[in-house]
């Protein structure tokens, strides 16, 4: 996310040499989660341009607004809507708000259609934006484990996709992009513990042969560490 920060500030380099009063940054966030690591890129940029405004625009709806304080900066407006429903409310507005940043943060796993949904909010971006797409990596564990048990484990209202797979539509329109990859790992010890939950007996052998195989997890002062390491693009506005 640092990294994100840094392209967007350098981009605007011109601007923020002389700032206006205030210097405003105009954003979107579509979310399915809490809202902390946009509050942290927030705070960083405002610690760097303390005239800094925020317009930010967002789609899902986060408490932990409520629960933060020095948010004055911001200004919010929330959007209880899914993204089909932002998307017609555009159209039906006939007005584009051009935005300088836009986080789509662990949504495209509930879209219909991932690759329209990335090239509808690219469009949205200004001349000088920057669209931030944050979704599972293609190489952890959690992918081995859902290629193979997909069927089994498929249980909520939505599709399994990782980055290799948004990289292979961006890939095959010839679309540009940046990739950071961001690691992160759970301790899935417990997992082994007799006694815990269970599934049926092949079910369960076989899950746990593959949590533990070293493709998904490694060993780590007695603990078993899962790979859920999480992968960001960096994307321009479209030609």
């Amino acid at each position: 996310y640092q990294l994100c920060l840094n392209s967007l500030t350098q981009d605007h380099e011109g601007m923020l040499v002389r700032p206006p009063n205030p210097f405003l940054v105009k954003c979107l966030l579509v979310a399915v989660v809490a809202g902390e690591i946009d509050l942290e890129m927030f705070s960083q940029l405002r610690q760097k341009h303390p005239s800094i405004t925020v317009d930010n625009q967002v789609i899902e709806p986060s408490v932990l607004v409520s629960k933060t304080a020095d948010l004055d900066y911001i200004k919010f407006t929330w959007n209880h809507m899914t993204d089909l429903e932002f998307k017609q409310r555009v159209k039906e507005e006939k007005t584009i708000k051009k935005a300088d940043f836009i986080h789509i943060l662990q949504v495209l796993y509930y879209v219909k259609d991932p690759d329209a949904t990335i090239s509808f909010f690219q469009s949205l971006l200004s001349q000088t934006g920057k669209l931030l797409i944050t979704l599972v990596s293609g190489t952890t564990g959690r992918e081995i484990l859902w290629r193979k048990y997909k069927r089994q484990l498929a249980t909520y209202p939505g599709q399994y996709i990782s980055m290799d797979d948004i990289k292979g539509m961006l890939d095959s329109k010839g679309i540009s992009y940046r990739s950071y990859q961001m690691p992160s790992y759970l301790d899935i010890s417990e997992c082994f513990v007799e006694g815990n939950e269970t599934a049926p007996v092949e079910m369960k052998e076989g899950v746990l042969e593959m949590l533990r195989h070293p493709d998904c997890s490694a060993e780590t002062d007695g603990k078993i560490i899962f790979n859920n390491s999480i992968e960001a693009l960096v994307l321009d506005p479209l030609p």
